[in-house]
């Protein structure tokens, strides 16, 4: 195990995942023997809950994944697969790692595919993600007024349906409706 000391001279004193520097600790990789990093409180917290992820605070990702070290390549590719979105999942595609540190990554189970897990694609195929921007691809009549969506209206933000990889939720117009995923295309 690494000590605080060098962990600290080591990441210059920043988190080794966000670069933060405040709030610091050292963490103890699981599944990883004799592997520790520098982090900050905000990363730790999201790492050992996955209810307190928020996405965008991975995006730091982009530079830390390149790490020389073990422990934080570790431990990007593991939030990377828990954050479950598109730009996590190109990261993902670039980053490399040895054979033996990424057996030790999959070790805690991210990046297994779940069985039951939703995914929702629009016409092309394209997986889209909470708060994504699409546009309609035809004509579409909305049940219960007299108001059609036209081709070409984007729908900002979307929901997706946790129960139906077919429905998606988003505002056309001034109103919430339920669009058919067939029927969109991701902008």
């Amino acid at each position: 195990m690494t000590s605080q000391k060098d962990l600290k001279e080591r990441s210059n004193n920043q988190c080794e995942l966000c670069s933060a520097t405040e709030n610091l600790s050292v963490y103890d990789v699981p599944n990883a023997r004799d592997t520790g990093i520098y982090a900050c409180q905000n990363c730790i917290d999201q790492m050992e809950d996955s209810e307190k992820i928020e996405p965008n605070h991975w995006r730091c990702l982009n530079d830390s994944m390149w790490s020389e070290h073990d422990g934080v390549k570790i431990m990007a590719w593991r939030m990377l697969n828990r954050v479950s979105q598109s730009w996590a999942e190109d990261m993902l595609g670039m980053m490399y790692m040895e054979d033996d540190v990424l057996v030790t990554a999959k070790a805690s189970g991210d990046g297994e595919v779940d069985e039951n897990q939703i995914i929702h694609r629009d016409v092309n195929g394209v997986v889209l993600d909470n708060g994504d921007s699409v546009v309609l691809i035809k004509d579409l009549k909305v049940k219960g007024s007299s108001m059609v969506a036209k081709q070409g209206t984007a729908v900002r933000n979307i929901r997706l349906d946790r129960d139906n990889s077919d429905y998606i939720e988003g505002k056309v117009g001034p109103t919430l409706t339920v669009i058919i995923t067939k029927y969109v295309k991701k902008l």
